[in-house]
C-alpha cells in the first residue's frame, strides 16, 4: 500500500484499495479470509500489477534492455541464451530483493521468441517477424469448437452458434 500510496494521492480511492484487498474470498461455497496475493482477474489486478513493476521497468530501461510488459507479463529481448540466462537470474535477485516477489518457474523460460507466447501472440522466426496467434490459442479455440459442436448434435448450426455471439 505503501508504494500505490506514492502514485496515488486520494485518500478514498486509497482505502478503496485497501478494502478490496482485505476482502474476504470464496472457497467452495464458504468465505475465507484473504492472507496475501492479489485478487486476479478483477481490474485491480492489472493496475497494481503496473503500480508495483514500474521499478522492473526502470530496472530494464537502466539496463538498455528490449522488453514488452503488461501487467505482470514481461518478455526481455536479448541476442543469446547465455545473456538470456544471465539476464533471467538477475532479474530474480532483482524482483526477491526490490519487490519482494518470485518469479513463477513454470511460467517463465529463456527461449526464442517464436517459441513463447505473449498475451496470446507470438513472433515469427522469420527474416521479417511478424506476429501470429500463439499455437496454445488457437488449440484452445479449436478445442471450444469441438465441445460446442458435440452438445449440438441434433441442432441446427445456427442455434449451436447463437449463445456465444449472445454472451
Amino acid at each position: 500500500m505503501a508504494r500505490v500510496a506514492r502514485r496515488i494521492e486520494d485518500r478514498r480511492v486509497l482505502r478503496l484499495i485497501r478494502r478490496f484487498l482485505q476482502a474476504g474470498m470464496m472457497a467452495g461455497g464458504v468465505e475465507t479470509a484473504r492472507t496475501q496475493d492479489t485478487p486476479q482477474g478483477g481490474p485491480l489486478s492489472p493496475l497494481l500489477s503496473n503500480i508495483l513493476l514500474t521499478d522492473l521497468d526502470r530496472e530494464l530501461e537502466a539496463r538498455k534492455l528490449s522488453f514488452c510488459r503488461f501487467a505482470d507479463d514481461c518478455n526481455v529481448y536479448v541476442s543469446s541464451q547465455r545473456a538470456g540466462q544471465r539476464i533471467m537470474a538477475g532479474l530474480r535477485s532483482f524482483l526477491a530483493k526490490r519487490l519482494k516477489l518470485t518469479v513463477n518457474e513454470a511460467k517463465s523460460a529463456v527461449a526464442r521468441p517464436w517459441e513463447r507466447k505473449f498475451l496470446g501472440y507470438s513472433v515469427t522466426a522469420k527474416h521479417a517477424a511478424t506476429i501470429r496467434i500463439a499455437k496454445q490459442s488457437i488449440e484452445r479455440l479449436k478445442g471450444r469448437i469441438r465441445e460446442l459442436c458435440r452438445q449440438g448434435r441434433g441442432r441446427s448450426l445456427l442455434r449451436i452458434i447463437e449463445p456465444i455471439f449472445l454472451s
